[in-house]
C-alpha cells in the first residue's frame, strides 16, 4: 500500500487549508485511513481517522475545527481544516490500517509529509 498525500502549505491563523490522501495497492485491506501530525519537540498525535464505514476520530486539539471525509471508492481522504491556530503548525502524515493476510497481522502504512504552517 502506498499513500500519496497533497495540500498543506502556508496559511494565517483563523484560516482554512485541505489535506487529500489516496492509498494504492492492496487497498481492500485498509480500514482506518486519516492523519497524524507531528511538531518539532513533540510526539507525533492523532488528528483525525475514519473507518471504511465513515467512522471518524478526532484528536482532542482539532475537535469542531477540522472535518475528516473518506471517498471509498477513489480510496481517498480529505482533511478540511478550519480557524486554524498556529499551534497545529507541523508535518502532517497520511497513516492507514491495514491487514497483511499473509502473516495474519495488522499493518500501518504511513505517507511522506506534509508541512503545515500557520502564521499568527
Amino acid at each position: 500500500v502506498q499513500l500519496q498525500a497533497s495540500g498543506g502549505g502556508l496559511a494565517q491563523a483563523g484560516g482554512s487549508l485541505t489535506l487529500s490522501c489516496t492509498a494504492s495497492g492492496h487497498t481492500l485491506s485498509l480500514n482506518r485511513i486519516g492523519w497524524y501530525r507531528q511538531a518539532p519537540g513533540n510526539q507525533r498525535e492523532l488528528v483525525a481517522t475514519i473507518s471504511r464505514g465513515y467512522n471518524a476520530i478526532y484528536g482532542d486539539s482539532v475537535k469542531g475545527r477540522f472535518t475528516i471525509s473518506r471517498d471509498n471508492p477513489q480510496n481517498s481522504v480529505y482533511l478540511q481544516m478550519n480557524s486554524l491556530k498556529s499551534e497545529d503548525t507541523a508535518v502532517y502524515y497520511c497513516y492507514a490500517a491495514g491487514f497483511d493476510a499473509v502473516r495474519a497481522v495488522p499493518v500501518d502504512y504511513w505517507g511522506q509529509g506534509t508541512q503545515v504552517t500557520v502564521s499568527s
